[in-house]
């Protein structure tokens, strides 16, 4: 009797390993299953499409990499509530299939059950953060590529997916009930995608998403993001293994181990969450003020050309593509204005950081020129319309006031010395036309034209661009005089058009 007694631990230990065995088997299994079921497969699918249609043109092919983690976060969504339809289906399967009663000869418990299911999700995760690292690396290798990402950020992703996984299985242990994860669905779609959500679009509580979005689409310096990222990656981390660890203590999990990893899982979510609503640090506000008042102070110079170009840390590189449209459009000026010293500086309104979209003030500095943080696409046409009305009016802020036969030539020297004009005029203009009267933007105020100026610069831009760069530089001195009419602009460049008085309204 004695002996029989002695043999029994080392039987229950070997218990206990087979038993973590078929675990990690029917993990591989599930995971297996998992991957190949249809709304994974679709959810990859919707996935990996939204980020090659959504890398074609991002920023124009000059991204900004603490703007480029931030969208790396919509899409996982879609991989995880397929993740959480699909999980919550597999735990459901032994009781749709009249099989459960099979599981009480083996080994292999109903909580590690639950813990295989748990751990089936993983390779989902994995697979996305697969996806991510490609989404990311992708931008950060363009050559317009500048700024930081986050790792906190980039994380969200993955996350994601392992926190619908989580709910998918503790819903299972919930409601054993095949209706509840797509009733769920709907309900996360409605609230989340079509509603407003769990409240407003600021404070502390849409921090409690998954998934938290901004208002801005400014591209701001990546050490004013202000965004507590990696709490944020704390709280969810923190959350999706508290929420898997109740499942496998409500799946019949009884061991000691398993409460005490519950207790830790749910002090890191306390921990994340309280964290991330601890709102911006007052040294990055500080930071925030002292680059849109005082940006000089944060800023590195270069000369080019004769002209000094000044931007935040990040954009140094850019100065030379902000150089080389200065120097097309004063090529086709006369006068002054062709051997005019400009100072480019860069500028920003970072007061609210990504809650708001706030204007660029113009400036009232002589023969200055703003230039934003994004680069590429409409940007380039209204940096050169800035560039060619502070060559005009002499600053930005008597340049938003012009209304008169200088928008003619303005224009003409801002667009001519682009391969396809036309096209930039139309990117330029407020609602892409190039007929009849128009918005025309700028990083500062937009400027405006007249039907009849739209109609001359139009034909001016369809000419050789040598013909009518002869006739600009012989009489610039008319062409840019206070208060000429476009009619008389017309008349010195050759175009037989009728157009209207001039006005301001």
């Amino acid at each position: 009797m004695s002996a029989v007694m002695e043999a029994a631990p080392p039987a229950e230990r070997t218990a206990s390993r087979d038993s973590w065995a078929a675990v990690a088997a029917l993990a591989r299994f599930e995971a297996r299953r998992l991957l190949m079921s249809l709304p994974v497969i679709v959810g990859f699918l919707a996935y990996v499409a939204w980020i090659v249609w959504s890398a074609q043109d991002y920023a124009d092919g000059y991204p900004a990499l603490q703007n480029v983690d931030r969208a790396t976060q919509g899409g996982p969504l879609l991989v995880g509530l397929a993740v959480l339809l699909a999980v919550n289906q597999a735990v459901l399967r032994s009781g749709r299939q009249d099989t459960e009663r099979h599981f009480g000869v083996l080994v292999m418990g109903a909580g590690r059950r639950t813990t295989a299911h748990l751990l089936s999700v993983v390779p989902a995760v994995l697979l996305t953060a697969v996806c991510v690292a490609g989404q990311f690396g992708r931008q950060s290798l363009k050559s317009g590529a500048l700024g930081h990402g986050s790792v906190g950020e980039l994380l969200v992703g993955p996350l994601t997916v392992l926190l619908f996984g989580a709910v998918g299985v503790l819903m299972a242990r919930l409601v054993a009930s095949v209706f509840a994860a797509p009733l769920l669905l709907v309900v996360f779609l409605f609230f989340f995608v079509l509603g407003t959500g769990l409240g407003g679009e600021s404070g502390w509580v849409r921090w409690l998403y998954p998934v938290v979005g901004e208002m801005s689409n400014n591209t701001l310096p990546s050490d004013l993001i202000g965004r507590p990222a990696l709490w944020h990656a704390v709280y969810l981390a923190g959350l999706g293994l508290s929420l898997a660890l109740l499942a496998v203590l409500l799946g019949g999990g009884r061991a000691r181990s398993a409460r005490a990893l519950f207790v830790g899982a749910l002090a890191l979510t306390c921990l994340g969450g309280t964290a991330q609503a601890q709102g911006v640090p007052a040294k990055t506000t500080a930071a925030r003020e002292r680059v849109t008042f005082h940006p000089e102070q944060v800023q590195t110079c270069v000369e080019r050309a004769g002209s000094r170009y000044c931007a935040f840390p990040e954009w140094r590189d850019r100065t030379a593509d902000w150089a080389s449209v200065v120097d097309q459009v004063q090529s086709l000026a006369g006068g002054t204005a062709h051997d005019q010293r400009l100072l480019v500086r860069q500028r920003i309104d970072a007061t609210y950081g990504l809650d708001g979209d706030a204007a660029i003030a113009p400036s009232k500095a002589a023969h200055q020129v703003t230039v934003g943080t994004e680069w590429g696409g409409n940007r380039v046409p209204e940096f050169s319309a800035a560039v060619a009305a502070v060559l005009i009016a002499g600053d930005e802020n008597s340049a938003g006031g012009l209304c008169d036969g200088r928008m003619v030539t303005l224009m003409w020297i801002a667009l001519a010395w682009e391969s396809d004009p036309i096209t930039q005029l139309r990117r330029v203009r407020l609602d892409d036309s190039v007929t009849g009267s128009a918005i025309v933007l700028s990083p500062t105020n937009p400027m405006s034209m007249t039907e009849g100026q739209t109609t001359v610069v139009r034909e001016l831009l369809e000419r050789p661009r040598g013909e009518i760069e002869a006739k600009v530089k012989s009489r610039w001195s008319e062409l840019t005089a206070p208060k000429v009419t476009t009619a008389r602009v017309a008349e010195l460049l050759g175009v037989d058009a009728k157009v209207k008085a001039d006005s301001c309204d």
